[in-house]
């Protein structure tokens, strides 16, 4: 299957890159296709023809419990992703991870995606190890 990684950094950070590429890494082991994309840099890119998204962000702020709008105009922008599975994951940085999951995953829900799992992943490691035993299908 086609799987496209989407993730976006705090400004001064590369903390969501290295987690993505660390599930990239484990979902290639498992044999599917893999592209990592940075929704920052790649705003517009059509994403439309994956068959699994994996989102990722980090807190705009220590506090925690909002992200920025980036992803959600990323979605807007990435063609029809109604119906399609997913994956949300954030970085474990901050206060109150668990409401910055909540945040993002309320944003895909409202773009169509049908999540499938989301996490709270505190390092490269532990991606990949989710990457391997995640279920996509």
């Amino acid at each position: 299957m086609r799987v496209c990684v989407l993730y976006e950094d705090a400004v001064s950070t590369t903390v969501c890159k290295d987690i993505a590429s660390g599930l990239a890494d484990g979902i290639q082991l498992q044999g599917h296709d893999v592209e990592l994309v940075d929704m920052v840099r790649e705003s517009g890119k059509i994403v439309s023809y994956f068959d699994y998204l994996v989102l990722g962000t980090s807190a705009i702020n220590f506090l925690g419990g909002k992200i920025s709008s980036k992803s959600e105009a990323f979605l807007k922008q990435g063609g029809s992703v109604s119906g399609k599975r997913s994956f949300a994951f954030v970085s474990k940085k901050g206060l109150r991870q668990g409401k910055t999951l909540q945040s993002l995953m309320k944003v895909m829900e409202s773009q169509g995606l049908y999540l499938t799992f989301s996490d709270i992943l505190p390092n490269r490691a532990y991606a990949k190890e989710v990457g391997k035993r995640l279920v996509i299908s």
